[in-house]
């Protein structure tokens, strides 16, 4: 559990190395699975105050779907659309140092404290985008910062648009 914490810390400090490592370590990837289930958790428990308990089991499932999509989206954008000659990268690798780059998200928790939550949740996912763009980059062997911020953003607006359709079909 002390390996998993200083992992997590060393992805919300945003160090390039540790996505290195995480990319490179097949048998990390229970590890990046749980960081990810627990940002999502994090951001039900933090949305607790605006949905009660429904508003929980919603916003954890929401967290989770739109990270596998957002996942699912960057592999495809970074390794088919947008590969460089130096792009080698596997589903695995990808999904382990994406999954690290969700351990930011688990400071969501604190949107529970009143009037907090809509600071606590954007300041929250604009770290985890620059983690994000530091684990693509570097799970995608880009020399190019830039082409990582394109390809996570691209990946992004999809997702949202995909998820806010969803949401207005279930509405």
């Amino acid at each position: 559990m002390n390996e998993l914490l200083d992992r997590m810390l060393r992805a919300a400090k945003l160090d390039p190395n540790l996505y290195e490592e995480v990319e490179a370590d097949k048998g990390l990837m229970n590890q990046a699975i749980l960081v990810v289930v627990l940002s999502s958790i994090a951001a039900g428990l933090g949305n607790l105050g605006q949905g009660g308990a429904t508003g929980v089991l919603i916003m954890t499932i929401l967290a989770l779907v739109s990270w596998l999509i957002w996942a699912y989206l960057t592999y495809i954008i970074g390794t088919k659309l947008l590969p460089t000659e130096n792009t080698e990268a596997d589903y695995g690798q990808l999904l382990r140092t994406i999954g690290f780059s969700s351990a930011p998200g688990v400071i969501r928790i604190l949107g529970i404290i009143p009037g907090l939550s809509g600071l606590v949740f954007t300041a929250a996912n604009i770290w985890m985008l620059v983690a994000m763009v530091i684990a693509v980059r570097q799970a995608l062997d880009y020399e190019s910062t830039p082409r990582a911020v394109g390809v996570c953003l691209i990946g992004w607006v999809v997702q949202a648009v995909l998820l806010g359709l969803a949401m207005a079909a279930m509405a």
